[in-house]
């Protein structure tokens, strides 16, 4: 008979099967990954993981919703830090790279995959929203000041889309180490300029 487990128990666990899930996704792709792999690898029975999980599908929810709250918490904190709606948005930014290539795999497995069924999974989904609000929140600030002026949602996607696309190009080998902070920043200022109230 199992023995019973506590709170901690189970999180614990599920911290660890989290953790090496995110390992094998990231080294032989979502694919590849099985439950009796993920076991294995930690020293369990096969049927050890499905106590805590329904199925892959359902862990690698588990391992993306930790991803995009890790990566929210860590804007946040530089959002927190800066002082003006200038630095705090640019504080953002470096966060948001520094995230990027110091947890390719979980910055990989957040944006890169599709999670089947998405609303079926309202952590994912609550964290998935916590994360894109750090992003662009600075925007609404920003448009307060009279630095940027138009839809604050619309303009968020943009500063997004452009750090997304530098951060991927960079993982992808496509520019060399270092280019996607530089270019970020480029093309953050260039936003602001052609944003800026008045610019048409």
């Amino acid at each position: 008979m199992p023995r019973v487990l506590s709170e901690a128990d189970v999180a614990d666990f599920r911290e660890r099967l989290c953790g090496a899930a995110e390992r094998l996704f990231a080294e032989h792709g979502p694919d590849a990954v099985t439950m009796r792999q993920l076991a294995a690898d930690l020293g369990v029975s096969p049927m050890t993981p499905y106590r805590y999980f329904r199925d892959k599908d359902d862990i690698l929810a588990a391992v993306r919703a930790n991803g995009f709250n890790r990566f929210a918490e860590a804007l946040e904190k530089a959002r927190g830090r800066a002082s003006g709606a200038r630095a705090r948005g640019s504080a953002v930014g470096e966060a948001y790279v520094a995230f990027a290539f110091e947890h390719p795999h979980t910055y990989k497995l957040m944006f890169d995959l599709n999670q089947p069924h998405e609303a079926d999974y309202p952590e994912l989904v609550a964290a998935g929203l916590r994360a894109r609000r750090t992003m662009t929140g600075y925007i609404d600030e920003l448009i307060a000041e009279g630095v940027l002026a138009g839809d604050p949602e619309q303009i968020g996607v943009m500063f997004w889309a452009a750090t997304h696309g530098a951060v991927v190009l960079e993982l992808a080998g496509k520019l060399p180490p270092g280019a996607a902070r530089e270019l970020q920043r480029s093309l953050a200022a260039a936003l602001r300029r052609g944003l800026a109230p008045g610019v048409r």
